[in-house]
């Protein structure tokens, strides 16, 4: 049974850890944490380093109950399936496609797998794609026609993410017209007027805050790389555990609630939608 202890104050987890575990030898303590035994707000990490903030939870020994941050399943969720579209609930902390031919870690690699018989190979086509540490709803067509499609109308599809971000937002609704350009140089967008911009529209709206974050519904009228977290940093209010605009953490606040397009056969509506798991709501300290 895991030993749950409150952080009282900002520090690095391994100190902490040697402070709260004052009855273990430190070589028991680092042997703890290396072996995936120590979760932070429900999720477990082997960093050290880890910078932990007043009011998270710590267990100890908790190697069965949780999965390591990035750490993927063999299988995915399948939340939607038919002959032309397959929808899933990607976790985070895996890749939605792979960046090299090397790289089969990845959802569309692991959605082949799961799908394909002997003498059977699955094919599939990514229709978008999610940062590697938002979770949630992915989508994916059954032919490169199906895929091109659904992107013809891509623009009239419903798009709704949850994002916790740093601190309250003084509007509670609002739309962020900002337009983006991507730095390739520092992979990372740059939000205002230039030449190479192009426009981004994000609305959101608080739904619940607590003393040092805030859980914001957000719908993207356009989609940008990077649009939520760069919108959000350009607002002041950085998603949690964003280290590319914020601040690191264990897990990015970022979530694919639902997904809304009309199917290109049938032309009947269709809405994928999954929540968010309970390492995400855990980061709403």
């Amino acid at each position: 049974m895991a030993e749950r202890y409150t952080v009282k104050e900002r520090g690095k987890l391994l100190v902490f850890l040697f402070d709260s575990l004052s009855g273990w030898s430190k070589k028991k303590v680092k042997q703890r944490l290396q072996g995936a035994s120590v979760a932070v707000n429900g999720v477990v990490t082997t960093k050290h380093d880890y910078l932990l903030n007043e009011g998270d939870i710590i267990e100890v020994g908790v190697v069965q109950k949780s999965t390591t941050a990035g750490q993927t399943a063999n299988k995915l969720e399948i939340i939607y399936h038919d002959k032309d579209l397959i929808a899933v609930n990607k976790p985070a902390g895996l890749l939605s496609v792979g960046t090299t031919k090397e790289n089969r870690q990845h959802a569309l690699a692991l959605l082949r797998t799961q799908l394909s018989r002997p003498k059977h190979s699955v094919k599939l086509w990514p229709v978008h794609r999610l940062d590697k540490e938002t979770s949630g709803v992915l989508l994916f067509a059954t032919s490169k026609e199906m895929r091109e499609a659904v992107m013809a109308t891509w623009g009239e599809s419903e798009k709704t993410y949850l994002a916790i971000v740093e601190g309250t937002p003084k509007v509670s609704k609002r739309t962020i017209s900002e337009p983006l350009r991507l730095d390739e140089k520092e992979y990372r967008m740059h939000v205002g007027d230039h030449p190479l911009a192009k426009h981004a529209v994000t609305h959101y709206n608080v739904k619940q805050s607590s003393s040092k974050s805030s859980l914001l519904e957000v719908k993207l009228e356009t989609g940008r790389q990077h649009q939520i977290r760069a919108h959000m940093a350009w607002l002041g209010h950085s998603v949690v555990g964003d280290e590319r605009y914020g601040t690191k953490g264990v897990r990015m606040g970022l979530h694919a609630l639902r997904l809304s397009i009309v199917h290109p056969k049938s032309k009947k509506p269709l809405c994928f939608e999954v929540d968010a798991p309970g390492e995400f709501y855990r980061l709403l300290r």
